[in-house]
């Protein structure tokens, strides 16, 4: 997880995207326990209820189960749902804008494909 957080988006949300993250890494395998809001709250030096929202936060997308009296884990298939999930978000925000500006300067699909393939301009 990283160590410093911004003012994009709340604290919670950066520290689910951080566990989401490190699970999309192969950080966090599925079944591996995850930090507690106690040692999150404690590394980052944030309020226990910001870092047990954050938690809550993946709980609820069925991302993490907690497990009474032991801890939280990934959850079996978290990894695909989070990819599943960022494939989609990856077409909405990367994809369509560039298809949508290539269209306007009259790229074809071929000369797309080719800059992609090449990673230069046309």
């Amino acid at each position: 997880m990283k160590s410093v957080f911004d003012d994009s988006k709340p604290i919670f949300q950066q520290i689910a995207d951080m566990i989401a993250d490190d699970i999309v890494e192969g950080l966090l395998k599925e079944g591996d326990q995850i930090p507690s809001t106690t040692e999150i709250s404690q590394f980052y030096q944030i309020n226990r209820a910001t870092a047990q929202k954050g938690l809550a936060t993946l709980v609820n997308e069925g991302l993490v189960y907690k497990q009474r009296g032991v801890g939280m884990f990934v959850a079996e298939g978290a990894t695909n749902q989070l990819m599943k999930k960022r494939k989609e978000l990856f077409y909405e925000q990367y994809i369509m804008p560039m298809l949508s500006e290539a269209k306007r300067i009259k790229l074809s699909d071929e000369e797309i494909i080719q800059i992609i393939k090449e990673g230069k301009h046309a």
